[in-house]
This record gives structure tokens, C-alpha cells and sequence, in this order.
């Protein structure tokens, strides 16, 4: 059981970007696109996330943590319904539906994305079709709503079922009031993706981060949407802004509950790295000659054991410097 929680989380993590229905395309797929679900990548998340436990982390002023169906997920109860901030990955639903049931008997009135990615948004469609109104940023709707390429993994994802694509979207900020939280939703700009935001839950002093933070693990960076590693870097020093050593964090991967001192060691160790590989940049390095020369060494030991090794994450870093 606990080798397969680990390749669980393993392929979750992987997964920062993922494949939508086959009904997406009414049944009909163009060759490539019959290639990428192929894929085993794919099949492997589906098959962790299938099998997947969710484990609960009960936070303060009715807030809950769902952690084991891709990114992490906040679900806000109340007599408004449920709230929930990303809806993790689809064939999670049965896991999922159950420890929603178990929190409170309403529904889901409003779900959030933090960005596309298929371990964020995959489950949209089923969220969706429940009546759930759909929030995220612009950029989301767009990547969501098309066949999406994301380089890094040679793969074309496919959009989402209509149900699942967000109805209102915004470029900068949007503000809700539901279940006596004050939700204020912010566009981070470019960072993991170009369209990354937060949600704060005002009187709990909860901060959802979404990708812009993984908690004691090297972070994905999509290029393909518009990510890179100042983006990443000025978000970090946005969360920083928008905490005080009371906020609890949510990060997008890794220990669910974070704060923002640890939040602070993430934003050091970018820092460290991006100079790091930029000065071996500047000297005209390749990108295989700088994984050569190991700029993340000295952080490797905490941040390099989980999908994003040290070398996969200095190339992400190399090509945003």
C-alpha cells in the first residue's frame, strides 16, 4: 500500500499538465492527438490517481486540505455550498465525492482552478456538470478550452468537455464572498504558467498558491504556457507580501500545510539557483554542460528527490535565463 501512495504522488506531481477526454474531441482525434492519449504517461497518472487515497488536513474557520489527487486541494464548507480551489484529477471523483460528502451534505456552488494543469483542472468536468461555477484566470480558459502542447513532455493535451471549461474569468483580480470568507483571487502574472493566481481566504489567513509553490521539492516550470524562472521568483516574493508568520500556506505539491518561513527557503533556493545558472549561461555553457557542472548541488540534498531532479531542473531554469 505505501509503495503505491508513493507512485501516487510520484505520477501526480508529474502530471502538472495532463491529458482531457476523449468525448472532448466527440470521439474523433487527429493522429497526434491519438498519439499523445496514448501515451503511457498518462495512463500511469490515471491509474495512481484511480487508486489513490485522499487524505484529509483539517485547517481553521472551516477549511479542509484534499491531498492525493494531483495538486493540492482547498474545499471551504458553509451554508453557500462548498468551495473548493482546484478539483484535482477526474478518476479521483470516487474518492474525492466521498470525503466531500463526509464534510457537508451541500454541494459544490464554486470552484476555483489556480491554473490549467491537468492535476489542478481534470476534474472540472464532473465538478462542473454538478453545477458548480467555474473561476479561474483568462489564460486558463484559453488552455483548457483548445489541444494544449507542452514541450517539456512532448505532449499534446486535449481540451476539456464544456463543463468543465471556466464560465467567469478575469485578467487582474476578482473578489467573492461565500461562507463568511472573504475570497480574493490575484493574478500573479507569468510564473509556473501565465495564468497562475492565489486565493486568499481572508478571515481564516489561508493562502492558496497553487505551482508557484512546492513545498521541499524542486518546482515543474512550463515554458509551453508562459512560465519561467523570474516569474517564479517574483510570485514567490508576492506570497512573501501577501503572509505573515501566522498565514497558512497551501502550495501546489509536496507537505500540504506549509508556512511562510518555509515558504521563504523555496524562494531563497530559485534565487541561489537561477544565479547559479545563469553566471554558467553567460559563460557560454550549454544547457547539458551546466547540468554538468551541478548548480543545484548544494540544494539537491532537501529539494532533489522527488520527479523534478536536479538536472531536469536546471534545464527548466537554463531556459528562462
Amino acid at each position: 500500500m505505501r509503495s503505491e501512495h508513493l507512485i501516487s504522488r510520484r505520477g501526480f506531481c508529474l502530471c502538472c499538465m495532463g491529458a482531457a477526454s476523449f468525448a472532448a474531441t466527440g470521439g474523433w482525434m487527429s493522429p497526434r492527438e491519438a498519439y499523445a492519449e496514448a501515451r503511457g504517461l498518462v495512463s500511469l497518472i490515471k491509474n495512481s490517481a484511480a487508486k489513490a487515497e485522499i487524505v484529509t488536513h483539517k485547517l481553521r474557520n472551516d477549511i479542509t486540505i484534499l491531498e492525493g489527487s494531483g495538486g493540492n486541494v482547498a474545499v471551504l464548507g458553509g451554508k453557500d455550498g462548498l468551495v473548493m480551489v482546484d478539483a484535482g484529477i477526474s478518476v479521483s471523483r470516487p474518492q474525492i465525492t466521498k470525503v466531500l460528502t463526509a464534510l457537508s451534505p451541500e454541494p459544490v456552488t464554486h470552484l476555483i482552478n489556480t491554473h490549467w494543469h491537468f492535476d489542478h483542472a481534470d476534474g472540472n468536468p464532473w465538478v462542473g456538470a454538478g453545477g458548480a461555477k467555474i473561476i479561474a484566470h483568462e489564460n486558463t480558459r484559453k488552455y483548457l478550452s483548445q489541444v494544449q502542447r507542452v514541450e517539456d513532455w512532448d505532449y499534446n493535451f486535449l481540451p476539456l468537455e464544456q463543463s468543465g471549461v471556466p464560465e467567469l474569468v478575469f485578467s487582474k483580480e476578482h473578489s467573492l464572498k461565500l461562507n463568511g470568507q472573504s475570497l480574493d483571487l490575484k493574478y500573479y502574472g507569468p510564473a509556473h504558467t501565465d495564468g497562475d493566481i492565489s486565493v486568499t481566504f481572508g478571515e481564516a489567513d489561508v493562502l492558496h498558491v497553487g505551482d508557484t509553490y512546492w513545498n521541499g521539492i524542486y518546482p515543474f516550470i512550463d515554458h509551453s504556457t508562459g512560465g519561467g524562472i523570474d516569474g517564479m521568483i517574483a510570485a514567490s516574493d508576492a506570497n512573501l507580501a501577501a503572509s505573515t508568520d501566522k498565514t497558512i500556506i497551501i502550495p501546489g505539491h509536496g507537505n500540504p500545510v506549509s508556512n511562510r518561513a518555509e515558504l521563504q527557503k523555496f524562494r531563497d533556493m530559485l534565487v541561489a539557483v537561477r544565479e547559479n545558472v545563469a553566471a554558467l549561461k553567460r559563460q557560454g555553457r550549454s544547457s547539458d554542460e551546466a547540468v554538468a557542472a551541478k548548480p543545484t548541488v548544494a540544494f539537491d540534498a532537501k529539494w532533489g528527490n522527488f520527479v523534478i531532479d536536479p538536472g531536469f531542473f536546471t534545464r527548466l531554469v537554463y531556459e528562462g535565463v
